[in-house]
Order: C-alpha cells, then structure tokens, then sequence
C-alpha cells in the first residue's frame, strides 16, 4: 500500500492487513454509528460507555476473522461496578452489545478517568466460538483479577492459542458536534511464520491463519520480525484509532510503510439485533406454566425487553397460551 490509496470517512468496518516481510497478519477495526447507536440507545454513564466500546471492538476484532457463518461472543461477569458485558458478533458482519451495571456504584468512582479495572473488578472473561451445534462449540476464559480489557486479550492469546498478539483499544466521544458521537477503534497484531524452525502447532488455530501455520512455543526466543512488528505497533496514539480523519489505511501506512503493507477486502459491521418474537416466544416456552403466570404483569400483559436493542414484547397472555398449546400439539 502506498500513501494515498486510502478510502476517506470509512466507518464500522473492519480492514485485514499483512505485513509479509514481518510475517504479520492484522486487522484494523473503525466502529462509528453503529457503536454510537449501541451506547446511546441506553443512556450509559461515560464510564460504561468507554468499556462497552472497548468490548466491541475487541469482539469485533476477533469475531472478524471466522471463516463461517456462525457466532463470535464475549461476556464477563465479575464483581465490579460493571457486572456483566456481553457483545455478540455473528458474522459475517452483525454486532450488538449490552452491559449491566450498578449505578451507585459507578458513580461512587467520580467524574474523571476510571480504569477498567476499577469498572470490572475480579471475575471472568468467557470468548466463545459457536457455530450453531454444541459440538462446534469452543470457549476460552480468562480469569479478571484487576486487569484492562487489552490485557485480558493478551493473557487469552498467550494461554489459549499461543500466538504473539498485540492488541490496542480506545474509545472516545467526538467533539465539535451538537451532541457528540461515540466512537471505537481497535487494532490486533498477530505474529504467523511459515517457518516450521520458528513456530510450533498450537489446538485452535484462529480463523485467517495462513494454511500450513504453526505457531511458537511456549519459552521460545522472540524473533527479531515479531519484535519489530511489536515496537512498532506500541507507538500507536489512542487518538489514531478513533480519529476520522485517520483512515485505517494511514493508520497502517503510518505504521508499517517501510516494511510494506497489503490490505484486504474491507469487512462491513452493521448494529442488527437477534431478537425477534420467534425467539421472544421461543424463550417464554422454556417456562412452567406457574412461571409464565408469574410473568403477567398488574395491566393483565407480558412484557418483555430486549436487553440488547430496548425492543419492547407486549403480548397476551391468552395469546401466548393457545400460541404454546397449538405448538406442543
């Protein structure tokens, strides 16, 4: 890639690159509109916003690379002010995000900048990898014990796949419009040789591994091209990964220009919700009868909202009944 060939004002979208002569392989990930959606659409404290950004774009940077159509999740629950944060990324290109949170608690941690840390507390990172059947079903968890999201990155990568990782997040609120817009960025790093004298095989190869990869050991001496590649993505601004004026084409220029870049296809994300009154209804059938009484409201109607999305179910419960009865006969 050379400077200039940049396409302007690309958002939510997530742009695959290699370094060749580094043995690197990335993606880059833009996050406007849709991540402004997701966090306004409840109203967060600035706090929960940031960390909930990060999420995304971190899922979104992992959940890129599947090579399926199935879904890429990350969810913690731990015991800090943030209880729980789950993003969905199904791909190839659907996010949708929601986090649960205690917001005396939140608000206890003041008006300047909160770590991640102090929002998490100690608990557990789960990533899990669900191609539709239980038998396609991978999970890695992380334990939180007071570490960023960033960091909880490295430590699954280091842990479950082996593979030398950098990975960079930043969120932030624009300024200069009439209400501001939220918006997410995120670069991920990944060292991948050929060279069987350099790697080794690790058990769950990520989904755009070159064919015939294997990957370092564990102890193994760093190699000069990873340390390289490493350095350089250590300079990197948190204010380069959300600036659009910064395409994630410069981004990379500005990195990797003297050892030569190569970007791919461009992948789209779109804010899309799962829910549906098939999944609504789906859920409510898991229910006894005694609990789905219980589920009526005083104005005589189940309600039922989207935790993801705000979409409201308002149904009947007659309705619901003889939907379920007709079903189960």
């Amino acid at each position: 890639m050379t400077a200039g060939t940049e396409t302007p004002g690309v958002d939510d979208a997530v742009l695959p690159f290699a370094v060749e002569a580094l043995d690197v392989r990335g993606r880059v990930v833009r996050l406007g509109p849709s991540i402004d959606t997701i966090l306004r659409r409840h109203g967060y404290p600035d706090a929960v916003a940031r960390l909930l950004g990060e999420a995304a774009a971190l899922t979104v940077l992992l959940g890129a690379s599947l090579k399926f159509e199935g879904r890429f999740q990350l969810q913690t629950k731990t015991d800090g002010p943030v209880e729980m944060i789950v993003v969905d990324f199904e791909a190839p290109d659907r996010l949708r995000a929601t986090a649960r949170f205690d917001a005396a608690r939140v608000s206890a941690l003041g008006t300047g900048p909160v770590r991640d840390a102090d929002l998490i507390g100690n608990g557990h990172l789960a990533m899990t990898i669900d191609q539709g059947t239980t038998a396609s079903r991978y999970q890695g968890v992380v334990p939180m014990e007071g570490q960023s999201l960033e960091e909880a990155a490295h430590q699954y990568f280091r842990q479950s796949e082996q593979i030398p990782t950098v990975v960079r997040l930043a969120v932030a609120e624009s300024v200069g419009e009439a209400s501001g817009a939220w918006r997410a960025g995120g670069l991920i790093v990944q060292f991948l040789p050929q060279s069987t004298d350099r790697a080794r095989l690790a058990d769950l190869p990520p989904g755009d591994i070159p064919e015939g990869h294997v990957h370092l050991g564990e102890g193994a001496p760093e190699d000069d091209a990873w340390v390289e590649a490493r350095s350089l993505a250590a300079t990197i601004e948190d204010h380069e990964l959300v600036d659009p004026n910064v395409t994630s084409e410069r981004l990379l220029y500005r990195l990797f220009h003297e050892r030569g870049v190569r970007v791919f296809d461009r992948q789209p994300v779109h804010e899309t919700c799962r829910c549906s009154r098939e999944r609504v209804m789906g859920m409510i059938r898991s229910f006894s009868p005694e609990e789905r009484r219980d589920m009526v409201a005083d104005d005589g109607r189940i309600v039922i909202t989207c935790e993801f999305c705000s979409r409201r179910y308002d149904l009947d419960p007659a309705e619901v009944e003889a939907e379920i009865a007709s079903n189960e006969g």
